[in-house]
């Protein structure tokens, strides 16, 4: 009896516990999280009105659910040293910054599509290209073209650091790639930042051994003092390193459900543009990807954001 008893308990404290872990690994969030600082479909800058994406007012519009995906360090911090001397370690005060990005890939226009469409000119002509967005960890192949969107709930300037990664843990040189002289790094909620610019696209073109790219992205506060021109920056490893030293953390990666395959939106284009003051509102879609960052510093945060080639 003691015996059965025994393992009758075992098997309701597995099952418990098996509960709590199954409950942590499916922990969710909500747009409305991100959304929150976007104007109300009802205004813009000047007090009028806007018409959603779909026409759907803020009451009807559900929120959209993320699922967790993993986390990732966001930059190279280390944990110091806490001296033996110490009674106890000194409390450190963390900051949440959130991040949101999407990923496109585009597909050639067929006359049956609804969704927005991009004009891409190569080679003098002119073609009609349908942006839909995919998952961070979908892996792209030679050939693919791909834009990436980046929004920040908070208002800051925003920088896109591009280097190579390859299989061996190597990386390539180091270049910022937004932004180039004259461009607005601005960054506030509902205007999307568009890597490359709304009339072109990145074309994946992987090297021998190359598994994918990293683009680390920094929001700061105030705008660095960087010598812009009209081509690339190279950032020195060393100057990255510091970067992510003092902004980057330990990253939470969310993936919306059901948003893969979704096409461009007319809203999306416009809170790209570079000339125009159209903000997302609540109502237009949220980011695919969400990334949750924990920093010391309240300054500014480093997502390091990783497009993956397939073999």
């Amino acid at each position: 009896m003691v015996s059965r008893l025994t393992m009758i308990c075992l098997a309701l404290l597995l099952a418990a516990a098996t509960a709590v872990n199954a409950q942590e690994g499916t922990r969710e969030i909500t747009s409305s999280d991100f959304t929150k600082n976007r104007p109300a479909a009802s205004e813009t800058s000047s007090g009028s009105s806007v018409a959603p994406s779909g026409g759907q007012t803020n009451s009807a519009r559900k929120p959209r659910m993320y699922r967790p995906v993993s986390k990732v360090l966001a930059g190279s911090k280390r944990p110091k040293p806490v001296s033996p001397r110490l009674n106890k370690p000194k409390t450190v005060e963390t900051h949440l910054a959130q991040l949101g990005v999407t990923i496109w890939r585009l597909r050639p226009a067929r006359t049956s599509d609804r969704g927005t469409r991009q004009l891409i000119r190569e080679d003098g002509a002119t073609s009609e290209w349908i942006p839909e967005r995919i998952e961070s960890e979908t892996l792209l192949r030679a050939g693919d073209r791909v834009r990436i969107s980046i929004e920040s709930p908070r208002d800051g300037y925003i920088y896109v650091i591009d280097r190579d990664e390859f299989a061996d843990g190597r990386t390539g040189a180091i270049n910022l790639i937004f932004p180039l002289a004259g461009e607005d790094s601005h960054v506030y909620a509902g205007r999307l930042i568009d890597i490359p610019a709304a009339d072109s696209s990145m074309k994946a073109n992987p090297a021998s051994n190359q598994s994918g790219e990293i683009l680390s992205i920094i929001v700061t506060n105030k705008a660095l003092d960087l010598p812009l021109s009209n081509d690339v920056l190279p950032i020195s490893r060393t100057q990255l390193l510091e970067w992510e030293n003092v902004w980057g953390g330990t990253a939470e990666v969310f993936e919306m459900e059901g948003g893969a395959g979704q096409a461009w939106t007319q809203a999306e284009k416009q809170a790209a543009a570079k000339i125009g003051t159209r903000q997302l509102t609540r109502d237009d879609p949220p980011p695919q990807t969400i990334y949750r960052v924990s920093s010391s510093d309240n300054k500014a945060m480093l997502v390091n954001v990783r497009l993956r080639y397939a073999n």
